[in-house]
């Protein structure tokens, strides 16, 4: 599906299912170097669960047009403004990583739009080492490969989704090698890092947060710890999900994360 915002177009993925703005609306938002692809088995299971689905490619992002917005606060305005576009009210938003911040601000930013608020793989603050900024400045392809052995936590997951004999190291590199490839005359995988890195804002946006909470993270993550969750969590009385899995729980365990996003997006009792 593609909608105008801010002048310019964006692709948000619906999960199989035209999108309807009547029903009750999830929004996905990826991370770092990433697409609208990494939600496909939990944004089609909303599809076809009762939900309208926008899982985004964020501006510069493969079938977003650019370019790239400088902040995580202008990419949480960027949301809304969708929201606006496809005639939303109020939706869930569900963010990894990168992702998370944007969501966290958005509901900050907009705390009556918001229904709920799921977190997945996140911290605050995300700092990222000098090191690999330096890297995803100098070697961004060297810099996808580090990042894709730090984001799994084994080197051949279980059959999962969306079935036996994927290579999740190779799929992971292959999808940061093709968003990279997408921005001529900007490193895009630096460029997110450093958004990253830049955000100060997560514990006053969560106090601004009227939305009930879910932290969902990976139990072996070694870019964003379950620890760096620790206050985030208590600043947002969040309820706190973990999964067997490492910063791409996604893929690594597809099943666990799709069980603990149904749970975050039930009703309250």
């Amino acid at each position: 599906m593609k909608l105008a915002v801010d002048g310019r177009t964006a692709y948000a993925y619906t999960g199989g299912k035209p999108f309807d703005p009547a029903q009750p609306t999830v929004v996905f938002v990826h991370g770092a170097s990433s697409d609208h692809s990494v939600w496909t088995l939990l944004a089609r299971w909303c599809a076809h669960h009762g939900w309208g689905v926008l899982a985004v490619d964020l501006p510069g992002h493969v079938r977003s047009a650019g370019p790239p917005l400088a902040s995580v606060e202008a990419l949480a305005n960027w949301v809304l403004a969708l929201l606006d576009a496809a005639g939303v009210r109020q939706a869930a938003l569900v963010g990894h990583s990168m992702g998370s911040l944007i969501a966290l601000e958005a509901a900050a930013r907009a705390p009556a739009r918001v229904s709920r608020l799921a977190l997945l793989a996140t911290a605050v603050p995300m700092k990222v080492s000098a090191a690999l900024l330096a890297t995803a400045r100098d070697e961004p392809l060297r810099a996808i490969d580090q990042v894709t052995a730090w984001s799994h936590s084994t080197l051949a997951a279980k059959p999962g989704f969306p079935g036996p004999g994927v290579w999740l190291h190779g799929a992971a590199r292959a999808l940061g090698r093709r968003v990279l490839a997408g921005q001529r005359g900007l490193n895009l995988f630096h460029h997110d890092f450093s958004l990253c890195d830049a955000y100060a804002g997560g514990l006053a946006a969560a106090a601004r947060v009227a939305c009930p909470a879910t932290l969902i993270l990976g139990e072996r993550d070694q870019m964003t710890p379950p620890k760096a969750a620790r206050e985030l969590a208590q600043a947002l009385s969040a309820r706190v999900l973990r999964v067997p899995a490492g910063h791409s729980l996604m893929a690594e365990a597809p099943d666990a994360t799709l069980a603990a996003l149904r749970s975050a997006l039930a009703p309250a009792p």
